[in-house]
């Protein structure tokens, strides 16, 4: 049975995608600990990071380094924080967002009912950001 990620990149449930390629997609978090909060996922379908092919894994790093640097530049932070859970969803995914404090890495502090103009303002942000860095 797919993922929930698999749903949102085949087109099956909404996601608000800031970048996408053959091999790795990044959508913004529905529960974002920051605003800007975004999850890096490669297509393939694989639980485990260690577990994912080198070269995949090697691309997914690259694009959290190419986020963070979107984030932290839509968001006006300093650092871009970074986590690989892979507890709630059986689909690795990187978490990256703005941080300014240790507080932000806190899973018990994410907004559970983000507005949709909020995830809708991230995204814009995101993107514009990124079509300056690349």
């Amino acid at each position: 049975m797919a993922t929930v990620f698999t749903k949102i990149i085949n087109g099956e449930l909404p996601g608000r995608f800031v970048y996408q390629d053959d091999e790795v997609v990044a959508f913004l978090t529905i529960e974002p600990m920051t605003q800007g909060h975004t999850l890096v996922v490669p297509r393939a379908e694989v639980d485990n990071w260690q577990d994912l092919d080198p070269a995949v894994f090697d691309k997914v790093m690259s694009v959290s380094q190419l986020i963070g640097k979107a984030v932290t530049r839509a968001f006006d932070a300093e650092r871009a924080g970074l986590i690989i859970a892979g507890l709630e969803v059986p689909h690795l995914h990187v978490h990256v967002f703005p941080a300014r404090n240790l507080s932000d890495f806190g899973f018990a502090n994410v907004d559970r009912n983000p507005s949709p103009e909020s995830l809708d303002d991230a995204q814009a942000r995101i993107k514009a950001a990124l079509a300056q860095l690349t």
